[in-house]
């Protein structure tokens, strides 16, 4: 089961997220969209919003650097793996905690507000939960990490995200004996990759980066006046 969940679960959830964006954008582009509940209930929204939008990015960017970036450039450039996992521990718990609250923030709207609840799916809803957990898992994880401030358990994490991306059939082995509580951080991120495709989540990838390059006037159409007779 650890081989499945941790060697060959990821390839599954990241192939059908990529896959299955790609037809639904293609087959269903109306549904590509966050449909926020802003117009429907205003207040707490911003700042469930911000903290969990600003939180979430910055996790997301701390792990892809952190988990993605060799060993060996950090060997190179002189860096410990104990103070880049104590960076880690603190740029991440102040982002985690941060998204935590803001994603509490909006669950809590969205199953107690008579309003957003009856516009909300189940799949709104379920995701949300989920992101929740994840976080909760991801804030629970810093406590067992101090117990190993060597750096070397991170190390173990970066050798199997790299493995997985340059196909280590061994990937799985480096972290078999890693607490449970990161193996469920894995395995529910994992989930939440393969649930991407089939939830609001998509629009994370539609960042209206065409706005850098849109020229800078507008065209007004106005009415043409008929000429007199």
């Amino acid at each position: 089961m650890h081989h499945f969940l941790y060697g060959i679960y990821p390839y599954i959830a990241l192939s059908v997220m990529v896959i299955a964006s790609i037809a639904r954008y293609d087959r269903d582009p109306f549904t590509w969209k966050s449909k926020s509940s802003q117009l429907l209930r205003r207040r707490s929204f911003v700042i469930g919003s911000v903290l969990f939008h600003v939180g979430v990015l910055l996790i997301f960017a701390g792990h892809f650097v952190g988990l993605l970036t060799p060993i060996w450039i950090f060997d190179a450039l002189g860096i410990p793996h104990g103070a880049k996992q104590l960076l880690a521990m603190i740029a991440g718990g102040v982002a985690g905690v941060m998204a935590l609250l803001g994603g509490f923030i909006l669950l809590v709207r969205r199953l107690f507000d008579p309003r957003i609840a009856a516009n909300s799916t189940f799949a709104d809803t379920g995701i949300m939960i989920l992101l929740v957990a994840q976080l909760l898992l991801g804030v629970g994880s810093i406590f067992v990490s101090v117990q190993h401030l060597d750096g070397y358990e991170m190390v173990k994490f970066m050798s199997w995200a790299q493995g997985i991306f340059t196909f280590d059939p061994k990937a799985a082995s480096y972290i078999a004996d890693v607490n449970w509580i990161f193996k469920a951080h894995i395995a529910l991120g994992l989930t939440i990759f393969l649930l991407f495709p089939f939830t609001r989540l998509v629009h994370i990838v539609s960042a209206p980066v065409r706005f850098l390059w849109r020229p800078g006037y507008q065209i007004v159409r106005t009415r043409k006046e008929t000429p007199a007779e």
